[in-house]
Formats: structure tokens, sequence, C-alpha cells
């Protein structure tokens, strides 16, 4: 019977420490979840496919070690990795790599993950945006890294870090990629004179001119990394910011650093790298986009952004095609917001300014939406659906019971998911939104008309993977 006992104690040890390692995995996997949703809402999911007693308490207990500690079932862990991201139907055998600086929710990523390409890097600094990008793109918790603020892994913080120093700490944080993709904010350059830049010998110019923005840490990682390819994006002002000085400083940088930037001569009103969104999707949105190609690798070809109208849609989606088909009133504009936006209209129209806001018919097809903006969800004046509002009716009749009843609304966050095209509204490429309206509204007002930049990856899949075998060629050679 003794031997009987302490083979009982034994695998009774055994399985505590199987079931130790067992809970250690389940926090790390809610862990994972949390950087993306809260934990009341993780603790409903759970409570509701288990029925177990989950809240946010005993769920903040469980992870700290307070409560009960008890290892997840397999329905639990089945509907929490539900949550998570799945990798690319080509993961892990990739085509390319590239990386997301200035990520916001990755609208630029899907293109060049569609066309074989691995994400190693992201960049961005907004935390909810971090939440929701965490919730819809897969990163592999080995060959990828995740960074906040780009400026500590470029270094520019310090003026005085040594510029060799800096380029060594970009090219150890920073794994080796073909593309660098970058949606950098706009701002000013703050002019240098030459003599401060010899004083301070830099190796480059614009190591003094672009000083103190944000492009300024683009250059660098260009400068560090040396992508075969780039592709930056940009707000249509970018040209004529700064009286022109901006975007000057920002093709005099990309040319020193040995780049050839497709269409840059072109200009005007035809100007290829300036896309509108509305090719694609029923919004009126245009992007200044730019694509480099090292010059020593001699493969800019005949690349023309030109050639992206061959990827227009046959048929652009309408905005009826959008919309949900039932929406909670709270979309809906109040009264009070609705006069205001009315008699504001209205003053503007007197001076011969137009309306203030944009009323969009989802009955007509041709309808295309003014640009959704950051500041959507203050009052959504720039896109409102309309509801039956009559706009003949005269101001006498503006609180006509049937006019204030169908008082227009604003989109839905999932509604601007489809207006960015982030999902389809057959629901394919289901677009996760872990964060508040306010958020969703900001995150899919400041990012990027998705299919835009899945034509510009197409166009230059070829480029890459020529870039991409030509690396792997001279890998060989010195290898051999």
């Amino acid at each position: 019977m003794k031997e009987f006992l302490f083979q009982a104690d034994d695998l009774h040890e055994k399985y505590l420490i199987q079931e130790n390692q067992k809970i250690e995995k389940d926090k790390a996997l809610v862990n994972q979840i949390l950087e993306s949703y809260d934990q009341k809402s993780v603790a409903e999911i759970l409570r509701r496919v288990s029925h177990h007693d989950w809240t946010r308490e005993t769920l903040n207990r469980w992870l700290s070690g307070k409560g009960v500690q008890r290892s997840l079932s397999q329905i639990e862990v089945d509907m929490l990795q539900k949550m998570l991201p799945e990798p690319p139907a080509h993961h892990p055998h990739y085509k390319f790599r590239f990386i997301d600086l200035f990520a916001g929710i990755g609208g630029i990523r899907k293109g060049f993950e569609e066309i074989g390409g691995q994400c190693v890097f992201t960049s961005e600094w907004n935390k909810e945006a971090v939440r929701t990008y965490k919730a819809n793109w897969y990163c592999d918790p080995e060959q990828h890294k995740f960074n906040e603020d780009i400026r500590q892994v470029t270094l520019t913080e310090d003026p005085e870090t040594d510029i060799n120093d800096a380029y060594r700490h970009i090219d150890n944080e920073i794994p080796d990629h073909e593309v660098l993709l970058a949606g950098f904010p706009c701002q000013p350059f703050s002019l240098a004179g030459v003599s401060k830049k010899n004083s301070l010998g830099r190796a480059h110019g614009f190591e003094c001119e672009a000083q103190g923005t944000l492009f300024f840490d683009v250059a660098r990682i260009i400068a560090a990394k040396q992508p075969a390819i780039f592709v930056l994006e940009n707000v249509k002002n970018l040209k004529s910011h700064d009286k022109g000085n901006t975007f000057r400083v920002i093709m005099n940088t990309l040319d020193e650093l040995g780049y050839d930037v497709a269409d840059a001569d072109m200009n005007g009103p035809n100007d290829p790298k300036v896309i509108d969104g509305k090719n694609f999707l029923p919004q009126h949105r245009e992007r200044i986009v730019l694509v480099g190609f090292k010059r020593s690798l001699d493969i800019k070809g005949d690349f023309s952004l030109k050639n992206i109208d061959q990827l227009f849609p046959e048929v652009r989606p309408a905005i009826r095609d959008l919309l949900e088909p039932e929406v909670d009133n709270k979309y809906i504009l109040t009264e009070n917001l609705w006069k205001y936006l009315y008699n504001y209209a209205k003053k503007h129209q007197a001076k011969g300014n137009g309306f203030g806001f944009g009323l969009v018919d989802p009955q007509n097809p041709g309808s295309v939406a003014r640009t959704l903006s950051a500041r959507y969800h203050k009052d959504g004046s720039e896109i409102l659906i309309d509801r039956g509002w009559d706009m003949q009716r005269g101001e006498a009749d503006f609180d006509d019971s049937d006019n204030q009843k169908n008082r227009p609304r604003r989109l839905t966050p999932r509604e601007c998911a489809r207006l960015m095209g982030f999902e389809k509204p057959d629901g394919k490429d289901f677009f996760r939104i872990p964060v508040s309206d306010t958020q969703a509204y900001k995150q899919f007002g400041n990012s990027v008309v998705v299919p835009v930049f899945t034509a510009v990856a197409r166009l230059l899949e070829p480029y890459i993977l020529r870039a991409a075998e030509m690396k792997e060629r001279k890998k060989d050679r010195i290898s051999a």
C-alpha cells in the first residue's frame, strides 16, 4: 500500500506541474488578447462560452494570481484563439519581407501581405491604433517586432548622437527587408545653414535639413537598411505644404540616399503620384504616393503609377452597398445637432460658400462621399446618410414632423471600415473593431483607402520579387 501512496504523491506532483504550466500558457494567451480587447469584454465572452463566473474582477484576480487558479477549458481556449488574427495563407513561406512604419491600423500593409509579403517590423505610437492593429494583423512572435516610438529606434531625440552609432542601432533593431512602407505625418522642415551642417560633420545633408521631423526618422531607416523599394504615403497637400519646401526637402533627400522616385518629374492636375480613392470606392480621398527604387539595383524599369487605372474595379461599389441593413438610433443626428448644421450651412450658402455638410443619397448609385476625416466623431457633418429629409422644403418647414423624423445619420464604424476598404459588405475580410466608436472614427479617418494600396502592391509585385531574387543570389555568391 505504501508503494501506491508514493506513486499517488508522484502523480499528483506531476499533475500540479503540468497544470501550472497550462495555467501560465493560458494566461499568456489571455494577455495577448488583452492587447486589443478590454478585460470586461474578454470576461463576458469567456462567461458566455463556458458559463463560468467570469467578470472583469475575477479575470483580473486570476491573472494576478490572487483568485482561484485553474487552467482554461478547451472551449475557452478555442474561443480566445478565434479572437486572434490568423497568419496569412503563405505564412511562413513568404516571398519577401517588409516593414510598416507609422502603421496606423494597417491600411497599407494589407495589399503587400496579399502578394506574398511578410511583415517583420511595425511601428505605431498611438495605443488605441495599436489595439486595432494587433486585433487584425498577425504578428509572428519569432519573426516580427512591434515598436511604438520610432525615435527610440532611430535615436533622433538626441541631436548629439553620433550618426554611425544611430545607423548601427537601427540595423540591430529593424530586421532586414526588401520593402519599406510608411505613412508619415506631414511636418514643416526647419532649414539649417551649410556652415552648421559642415561643423557637425554629418554624412548626409538631410541629417541637418530634415532633422526634427518624422520624415527624418524614415530617411535614417532608409539610409541604414537600404531597402530595395519604398512606398511613402501622405496627403495631397504635401506638395504645396510650407510653400513647397517640405516636398522639395523630401525629394532631395530621397535622391541623395540613392533612390529613383517613380513619376518624379510629373506634376500638375494629372500627376500619377496623386491617387483618388473614388476610383475604387465611393469616397473622394486624394493621397500622394511616392514609390522609390534603389538606384544601384537598376530595378526601376518602366514602372509608373499611371498604370494603376488598369486595376480600377469594373464596377465600383455604391454607397448603398456599404450600408448596414439596420443601425442603432444613436447614429441618427439629434434634433439640436441637425438644426445647428442646417443653420450653419444656410448661413454659408448665403455667402456663396456652399453647404457646410455633405448629404449622401444612398439611392443614387453614382453618389460619392466627401473625405472621411479624423474629426468625424464630432458631428459627422462631412458624410451624412440621407434618410428621406426633403432638401427642397423651405426654411419654415425645417421643423416639419416628417423632416425631423427623417433626420440624416452618421455612418457607423462598420460602414466606415467598408468605405475605407478594410472590409467587404459581404462579410469577407471581416475587420475587428475593438475600440470605442470615437476611437474607431479617428482611426478610419486617419487611414488610407485600402484598395488603392492593394493596387500599388500589385503593380510593384514583379519588381519586388525581382529585388528579393537579386538579394538571394547575392547571399549565395557571398556564402560560396
